[in-house]
């Protein structure tokens, strides 16, 4: 191993792509009939999607401006430390290492093996056991895809996220030449609005995801913005035609009480094989969101041990593959155990949400204090409606954080214990490991 620095080999077309196939995972199969469920109606609908890219949007903007500004590996772990200081980069980093980022992986490796076993599941005896090997070779898959190289894992990435735009405008377009076949109404339990809203936020969420791959983008200065504005537009243009087309063939009310939206709505055109090809396309979307968070989330845990050398095996950066390889491994180490540990899907929204707000508008509220703290900094794009834009953005956070921590402690109290000692433990490591006299690591930030 040789301690040499990323190279830029990331065009606008593979930017582009990560924050395309990020988002698009499996949430927008799963979670469109409960987001219906809370906007009370066909234009709630669209509405709630609009307002869940617009907002998505406004968090995209803020990381432009951080990312052109300091366009190194790591995204909010740079951009918190310069803000607030080491421990809150820190801290970033020790979550996105032990919970979020491994968590994000399994969940959408678990929702590739649950539709992969859809369509061939030689286990099929075996429920329990087909889901671990499927989501785990899934994740071992991928994650020997981009420890073999940078352009291994952008050509990937790119290729999925082709699949599956194009899959989804197919959905559009058969939803149009489909037949309305008259529906009885379905009863179904609505849901609050704020928590639609958090489901749709959650479906948006990957847009940040540019920022950990910062020092690896060509033309950072324009790329980085166009990347950030083009992935986040396209997105909320592909989810509203998508739920455009669920609610013409469905209705609000059959979106609403669905349990297969999407096979629903082209089953009047393809009613045997329907199923089968909207399985294939969520597994092609799992793994195309998986891949992308393998990819970038490696970044995050490179940074941490770049500058912390209790973490520093994870600061190297291979010669000949040109990607973090210790980092690739660990990242998919920790993810295979929650896979085989748990044996299906976690409740990641719920475990981790407050921890990944707390993190977002901690990161939109440092454009505010770095403009402040470090004015000499070239800024080649500034937030546009400045400091308006952030602050909404951090604003939405807010709330998010306070619905997520009550319904947490009210329903699954044990998973905000387990998230707050978790964070806790990561404090104590950086304590021991940091603070201590004698103790403090590099620092080159």
């Amino acid at each position: 191993m040789t301690r040499i620095a990323p190279k830029r080999e990331l065009s606008l077309f593979d930017s582009t792509c990560i924050i395309v196939g990020i988002i698009i995972g499996a949430g927008i199969y799963q979670m469109a009939p409960d987001i219906a469920k809370g906007a009370g109606s066909s234009w709630g609908v669209l509405a709630l999607w609009g307002l869940g890219g617009l907002l998505s949007l406004c968090g995209a903007l803020g990381y432009a401006e951080l990312a052109t500004a300091y366009p190194q590996e790591g995204g909010d772990y740079v951009y918190l430390s310069k803000a607030y200081g080491r421990w809150a980069g820190f801290l970033f980093g020790w979550a996105q290492l032990t919970v979020v980022r491994p968590g994000d992986i399994a969940v959408m490796a678990f929702a590739f093996a649950t539709y992969a076993r859809a369509i061939y599941d030689p286990l099929a005896g075996h429920p329990q056991v087909s889901q671990r090997v499927f989501a785990g070779a899934a994740t071992i898959a991928l994650t020997l895809i981009n420890i073999a190289g940078v352009k291994q894992g952008k050509w990937t990435q790119n290729l999925l996220t082709t699949v599956k735009a194009l899959g989804l405008l197919a959905i559009v377009a058969i939803a149009i030449v489909a037949p309305r076949a008259g529906r009885e109404a379905t009863p179904f339990e609505p849901l609050p609005m704020s928590l639609a809203l958090i489901f749709v936020l959650f479906v948006y969420g990957g847009w940040n995801e540019m920022a950990y791959v910062a020092a690896e983008v060509k033309d950072p200065r324009k790329n980085i913005v166009r990347a950030l504005v083009v992935g986040t537009a396209a997105v909320m243009v592909l989810y509203l035609l998508v739920n455009g087309a669920f609610l013409y063939t469905l209705g609000h009310d059959g979106l609403a009480a669905s349990q297969a939206v999407a096979s629903e709505s082209i089953a009047t055109v393809f009613p045997t094989v329907g199923a089968r090809l909207i399985s294939a396309l969520v597994c092609i979307s799992a793994l195309g969101a998986a891949n992308g968070l393998i990819f970038t989330g490696a970044r995050i845990s490179y940074a941490l041990g770049s500058e912390h050398r209790t973490f520093r095996a994870l600061g190297r950066w291979h010669e000949r593959t040109g990607t973090p390889v210790p980092a690739l491994a660990a990242q998919g180490a920790i993810a295979l155990g929650l896979i085989l540990v748990f044996g299906g899907y976690i409740d990641a929204i719920l475990y981790t949400a407050a921890a990944v707000y707390a993190f977002y508008m901690a990161t939109s509220l440092s454009v505010i204090v770095l403009r402040f703290k470090e004015p000499q900094v070239e800024r080649p794009y500034r937030v546009t409606g400045y400091p308006v834009t952030p602050l909404i953005f951090s604003a939405v956070c807010a709330v998010l954080i306070h619905s997520s921590i009550s319904y947490a402690w009210a329903f699954k109290r044990i998973s905000l214990i387990v998230l707050l000692a978790a964070l806790g433990l990561g404090m104590v490591v950086y304590w021991f490991a940091d603070v201590r006299p004698g103790k403090r690591g590099t620092h080159s930030l």
